[in-house]
Parts: C-alpha cells; structure tokens; sequence
C-alpha cells in the first residue's frame, strides 16, 4: 500500500476504529485534510455525517484494517482495543497503528508489546484537548513509542492540528503525561465544586464567589511553572506560603465545610499529607515540597 503526493500533502488512507466522540472527530480531521478514510464502530449508527462527507464504513475490524495504512484506534480502554485487534489477526503488513485510547502507561506499555508480538508497528498517544479542538491550531497530541514509526505517521497525523510532540522511545510515556494532566484536573474541578458547595452553605451567591474564584486560578500557572523549577532544584523556600501555614488553612476549611454537613473527605486526605510533612520537620517550606511527602509515603507503603 502507497501514500500518494498531492501538492504539499501525502494522502494516506486512514482507518478509525471507535466512533464515539473522539473518534468521529479525528475521523473528521483525517477527512478535511482529504485523506480516504474508513471507520469502524461496535455499534452501528455512530458515523454521523462522516459517510456523507466520504468515509467508508466497514463491516468487520479485519476489512476496516485493511482499507487503511495509519490505523488509528480510539476505544474506551486498552481491554477494548485488544479485543477489537484480535478480530483482525493478520494483513498488518506496511501498516502502523496510533492508539489514541486513554489509559496508563503500564498498560500502554503492555499494550506495545502486545503489538510487537503480533507484529504490529506501534505508537501510543494521548489526546490533550476536547473534541472541538481536533483539526484545529488549539488540538495538542502527544506521541510515544518506535521513533520510526513516529516518523512512519508523523505527516499523516499532522491532520489531527496543532501541536503533536513526540516524547521518546517508552511506549507508556504519553500516557504518563496524560494521567498527571488529568490528575490536575480531576482535582481542581473537586475543589471548585466543593468551593462552590461551601460558599453556597453560607450564603454567597454563584456569581458573586465566581468572580473572586477566578482570581485563584489566575495564581496557578506561575504557581505550576515555579513549583517545577523548584522540585528540579529541590529547594523548596518558604519565602511565599510554607506548609505550616497550609495546616492552618485547610483545618479552617474542614472545620467550616464540616458544620455544614458537606463532605471532607478529600480535604482530610490533602490534611492528612499535610500533617505528615509537619511532623517530618517540613513544615517551614514551601508547598512544592508535598510532592517529595507524596511519593515517600507511596514507596513506604508499597515496601511494607
């Protein structure tokens, strides 16, 4: 199977298996930068205007796989991706798969090394932006695995947008990224809810608390970039917060959300790594120094 040249892009047939959101979108993508693409879904009814705009439905994995050169998968999880894989055991000749499928990195490893032993040419990767973002300047995509076959796919993904950065030779590092990102996320959105929850139960207006709770976010970037530069160094100064002060705030918190009757339990989890620091002797530094607090306490109950 060749690519053709058409001015400055190669069209390259692309397959998608996984219509859900995602999917639809990067199928989308591939289509806009005209590249022929088939798709493949589990459940019928998941195209979309995708057909009406070219694409090609087909009817099992095996014929999805062999009407493309860059398989791209987008399933609900590695489990998913595998058994939709084994139902196309062979034509995998000259042909790369991109898994854009989320999960973690021991499984994107594993995931590679199961590729390699059915002699399938293997990338992972993980979507950093939501769907309306794909084929656009604001997409980000990161990369992981066989540098040659990043290099096989790297103009034919260029479909996706943005930005596309290529992390290395480890299969799971994409993944990586990925769940430390949504790790971030998955706990500033509990902490707005619960901000939210604890200005409501005294009284505070949405609007009113949201236009002081902005001002808080605005504070994370250069929080973020001087925490990194701070864990590279391992000094940790408390010129601006110290973690004592941290302990006193967030009892203030517990104490507070805890009259109302609203859920602490995540609070006191964040008390509790606190604490600790404070009794390591920590308790004069800055915050960034609960990331080392984190990880002894993990490799400490990991080894009893």
């Amino acid at each position: 199977m060749t690519s053709i040249a058409n001015g400055n892009t190669r069209i390259t047939p692309v397959t998608v298996l996984g219509l859900g959101p995602m999917g639809r979108a990067l199928a989308s993508a591939f289509l806009t930068a005209r590249h022929p693409v088939t798709v493949w879904n589990r459940t019928p009814g998941k195209t979309g205007d995708l057909l009406d705009r070219g694409a090609v439905a087909a009817c099992s994995v095996q014929e999805a796989v062999e009407a493309g050169h860059v398989i791209v998968t987008c399933l609900i999880d590695y489990d998913a991706v595998r058994a939709t894989l084994a139902q196309a055991p062979g034509g995998w000749e000259n042909r790369r798969l991109v898994n854009l499928t989320s999960g973690e990195p021991a499984q994107a490893r594993e995931m590679a090394r199961w590729a390699a032993s059915h002699g399938i040419d293997y990338l992972d990767g993980a979507v950093l932006t939501p769907t309306p973002a794909i084929g656009t300047s604001s997409a980000a995509v990161l990369f992981s695995g066989a540098h040659a076959v990043h290099e096989a796919v790297r103009e034919t993904m260029t479909a996706v947008g943005g930005t596309g950065v290529y992390l290395g030779a480890d299969p799971g590092r994409a993944s990586a990224y990925e769940v430390a990102l949504l790790d971030l996320f998955a706990t500033s959105v509990n902490g707005i809810v619960h901000a939210f929850a604890l200005a409501s139960a005294e009284g505070i207006e949405p609007e009113g608390f949201a236009a002081f709770a902005t001002g808080i976010g605005g504070l994370l970037p250069e929080m973020i970039i001087r925490f990194a530069e701070q864990l590279r160094t391992g000094d940790h100064p408390g010129d601006r917060s110290t973690i004592a002060s941290a302990a006193s705030g967030i009892t203030h918190v517990i104490n507070t959300a805890t009259s109302h009757g609203i859920d602490v339990s995540v609070l006191s989890a964040a008390k509790k790594i606190i604490d600790r620091a404070v009794a390591d002797g920590h308790g004069a530094e800055g915050l960034a120094r609960l990331t080392s607090v984190l990880r002894e306490g993990g490799v400490s109950r990991v080894r009893r």
